[in-house]
């Protein structure tokens, strides 16, 4: 045979889309697996002709899956953000969107069995090591899709999923704040460093010239802006302890303004080689904490949430989402207990998808 055929799962999850597969589906060691999965995904084309990429970075990510060795986790998520024109995949990021999806494709898979009307799914993230607890709906023993859920930047509406996010503080660099200040300037830029569920790189729109309500095709367009970005990304990376970062995806880069629709703060997120066109999961914690702690670039751009859980609504180029904060600010300085997102995922196909033999062979 010249093609290895692989099961996958396709799913939508939160605002990204991409296969979810089984961990023992799949080539164990990195190096060939990464190779299997560009092949997948058709990695190397702006359309990803030759593969299931959806031509852009929120439709080539992948979830792999396997049952957890960890008493206190029912499901390993394992992710994987091949590029769409590079060839290259980072395995050093996770994602909270297609986590989304990690519940309902762990069901379907087999890999936990429906509890009820409300299956409860313990997810270890391999990636960061952070834990969540994802909240599905499975009447009658199955994963419900349909419902009144919506979330923006996806049409129509949905089944609930609820994320309870656990452990995310300085899940990459092991340090909320990884520079050791609330505050660095670099070429000039004041940013803020900070790791909650994704290491960032947060400015103020207005510093670089920006209103911050740019669409982001506009930003795209702005090749001058990511120009003077990215070497302050590269820069910040080397000061937030994760070495030479021009070839990885992390850390991201955000900017912020002042909200305008009522919400808390406007973010763009960068992912980072073009604008997000709504917002990640994981970049919304990090912004969410960047506007509760004191002293950082969000400050002065938003008028504080009340009470402690702490509802922070990020405005996006899509709409908007909310984050729900469990924290304490105290002489210790910030911290995050959890934070809660409500998402939705659908299940979109199941089969096999084919790569080359001779990219990978089995048996």
């Amino acid at each position: 045979m010249t093609q290895t055929a692989i099961p996958f799962w396709f799913f939508r999850g939160g605002t990204s889309r991409g296969p979810y597969f089984k961990r023992s589906d799949l080539p164990q060691d990195r190096d060939t697996l990464a190779k299997v999965l560009i092949a997948a995904l058709g990695s190397g084309h702006p359309l990803n002709i030759d593969g299931i990429g959806g031509g852009a970075a929120v439709t080539t990510k992948v979830a792999i899956l396997s049952r957890s060795d960890d008493p206190a986790a029912d499901v390993d998520y394992f992710f994987a953000q091949v590029s769409v024109e590079d060839r290259t995949v980072d395995f050093k990021p996770t994602c909270g969107n297609i986590l989304s999806g990690v519940g309902p494709a762990a069901l379907e898979m087999g890999l936990v069995q429906p509890t009820g009307d409300v299956t409860r799914v313990r997810v270890l993230s391999v990636n960061t090591g952070a834990r969540v607890e994802a909240v599905i709906e499975t009447p009658g023993g199955g994963v419900r899709y349909d419902g009144a859920a919506a979330i923006d930047g996806v049409p129509g509406t949905a089944a609930p999923i609820y994320l309870n996010f656990m452990d995310v503080v300085g899940s990459s660099t092991g340090a909320l704040l990884p520079t050791g200040s609330v505050r660095d300037v670099i070429d000039g830029i004041e940013v803020t460093c900070m790791d909650v569920a994704m290491p960032m790189v947060i400015a103020r729109a207005a510093d670089f010239g920006l209103t911050g309500y740019e669409a982001a095709a506009d930003l795209d367009a702005n090749r001058d802006f990511y120009a003077r970005m990215e070497p302050i990304r590269v820069e910040a990376g080397k000061r937030m302890g994760m070495g030479d970062v021009s070839g990885s995806v992390t850390p991201k880069f955000g900017l912020l303004s002042e909200p305008r629709a009522g919400g808390t703060i406007t973010a763009r997120y960068f992912m980072p080689k073009n604008c997000h066109p709504t917002m990640a999961v994981t970049g919304s914690q990090c912004l969410a904490s960047c506007v509760l702690t004191p002293g950082t670039v969000a400050e002065g751009l938003f008028s504080a949430p009340k009470g402690i859980p702490a509802l922070v609504t990020i405005e996006h180029p899509s709409g908007s989402i909310d984050v729900t904060v469990d924290y304490a600010n105290d002489a210790d300085g910030f911290q995050l207990r959890s934070a809660g997102l409500l998402r939705t995922a659908r299940l979109l196909a199941r089969g096999e998808v084919f790569v080359p033999a001779s990219v990978w062979k089995i048996g």
